[in-house]
């Protein structure tokens, strides 16, 4: 884990953004159409510490933006060159666009500042999407990866902030996936060597004397 001083350097409220990936009510939610997946992203509590943080950054200033996933109810523009998309649409859920299943999840809350950035296409909150140009248009250095899921969304999103020159943090206790033993095991192998891995409360401990002195 990094130290207090690396990630307070990393972590500065102007040129940081925390990004919720696909933690909507379709995905997450008690009605799910991934049920394993909800159960699994309440149960460990990472959804519970995706809201922790986002109520943190909208206390300190650090600009949150939350990526949907979802779909034309005549599916144009969607992908079907892969098992996924194909198993997705047989779902009995589907996250139709302008539906309650794409609505960002309780607890997590959703501020007038917030940005919501929806993709009807691929695996991946940046390709393709514009939360590129979102992130430098802010000026974006560091990306706090947060959400579902570690099988794909998740690692997608750090490989594409890294390859487009962001740092990626990720706090481990607010990505879930599965099943349960998969998401230390992808942590461990593989994003830990791309990002900068702490816990949820070792994010909000640089954030808080962040707000205290914005206050001051």
């Amino acid at each position: 884990m990094p130290s207090y001083e690396q990630l307070s350097e990393l972590l500065q409220p102007r040129t940081t953004v925390l990004l919720t990936v696909e933690c909507q009510q379709g995905v997450v939610g008690p009605d799910s159409a991934l049920p394993e997946l909800a159960v699994q992203a309440r149960s460990s509590g990472a959804l519970a510490n995706v809201a922790r943080l986002v109520a943190a950054a909208h206390e300190g200033g650090v600009q949150v933006i939350h990526a949907i996933a979802e779909r034309r109810p005549d599916g144009r523009g969607a992908n079907r060159n892969a098992r996924l998309f194909r198993a997705a649409e047989r779902l009995p859920l589907q996250q139709l666009s302008g539906t309650a299943a794409v609505r960002v999840a309780p607890p997590v809350e959703v501020a007038e500042e917030d940005l919501v950035v929806r993709r009807l296409h691929g695996l991946s909150p940046l390709a393709g999407t514009e939360v590129d140009a979102l992130l430098r248009n802010l000026g974006c250095r560091t990306l706090i990866v947060t959400g579902v899921s570690a099988n794909v969304a998740i690692p997608n999103a750090v490989f594409d902030a890294v390859n487009r020159g962001y740092t990626a943090v990720v706090p481990a206790d607010a990505i879930a996936g599965v099943p349960s033993d998969y998401t230390p095991a992808m942590i461990r192998n593989t994003l830990a060597l791309v990002a900068t891995v702490a816990a949820t409360d070792e994010v909000l401990a640089c954030l808080k004397p962040q707000r205290r002195a914005a206050r001051a």
